[in-house]
């Protein structure tokens, strides 16, 4: 990877989240990454290279559409910090496996398997439904009464 490269996917992904207006999946990467980087440093190893070799390039090149890609990306982080699942939720709180492309008005959750543990956000619409909303508040922060 180039700075190059760099360069011309961070504007592909711009340009993406211009049309679509939905939210910038780098700022979730983040969040993962940060936690992996103490937690499993051999994961987040994995991350880094995979993100270098793999999700930049392809993007620069036009091999894979930037939000996609991202969003694969995001899988890949949380299948590195424990065994799940992506799901699509759609505005009337229904679930979808997760397919790609995913409808910009869909959020993408990753569910961990047989745990406790809180669902990820893969990717956020431009506004959550209150059906999403109230999935998001349940799975992913842990609210378990209803916002006023």
């Amino acid at each position: 990877m180039d700075a190059a490269q760099q360069s011309r996917a961070d504007e592909l992904l711009e340009e993406a989240l211009a049309r679509t207006r939905v939210r910038d999946p780098r700022d979730f990467c983040r969040e993962r990454l940060r936690a992996m980087k103490s937690a499993n440093p051999a994961a987040y190893d994995q991350a880094v290279k995979s993100y270098e070799e793999e999700l930049i390039p392809s993007i620069a090149a036009r091999k894979a559409d930037a939000l996609t890609a991202w969003h694969e990306y995001g899988c890949r982080l949380a299948e590195l910090q424990l065994p799940g699942k992506p799901v699509e939720v759609d505005p009337t709180g229904r679930t979808y496996p997760y397919l790609p492309p995913t409808p910009h008005d869909r959020m993408i959750l990753y569910i961990p398997e047989g745990t406790r543990t809180r669902a990820l956000v893969l990717g956020l619409p431009p506004k959550l439904s209150p059906a999403q909303e109230a999935t998001h508040d349940l799975l992913v922060a842990g609210r378990r009464q209803l916002r006023d």
